[in-house]
């Protein structure tokens, strides 16, 4: 009884090491960086399917991201982000920045090649 309750508890401490560790690496990989990015904001539907963006694509991108649609920014930086708000969408803050360049602020992640900035916040122009 005492070699079982031994291993018992040897066993109980092993996967309590293991699984702190599990849950630190969780942590870091969800961390993100702080970042401000000046772009384009467009709807991913269009963009990502064939490319659409600029003046010429404003219209329909205020009609896709006022429709639910995930809305984006072309960074300066080279890359695209999806945005997000505090866990919710922010396209009702973007649809009159549809097609227009405008600078946002946000937690920027990645995974598998996908860029993401949650906690999406607009930046208001300068002298504004």
């Amino acid at each position: 009884m005492k070699k079982c309750v031994a291993i018992s508890c040897a066993i109980l401490a092993v996967t309590i090491v293991f699984a702190d560790e599990g849950h630190e690496q969780k942590a870091k990989q969800a961390g993100g960086t702080d970042v401000t990015v000046t772009g384009e904001i467009l709807d991913m539907a269009c963009y990502i399917d064939h490319g659409a963006m600029g003046a010429d694509h404003a219209d329909c991108a205020k009609t896709c991201i006022e429709s639910g649609l995930p809305v984006g920014i072309k960074g300066d930086d080279g890359k695209t982000y999806l945005l997000i708000g505090e866990h919710k969408p922010i396209n009702k803050s973007l649809i009159a920045h549809a097609g227009k360049t405008i600078t946002v602020r946000g937690k920027a992640v990645s995974r598998d090649g996908f860029n993401m900035i949650e906690n999406t916040e607009i930046v208001p122009a300068k002298g504004k």
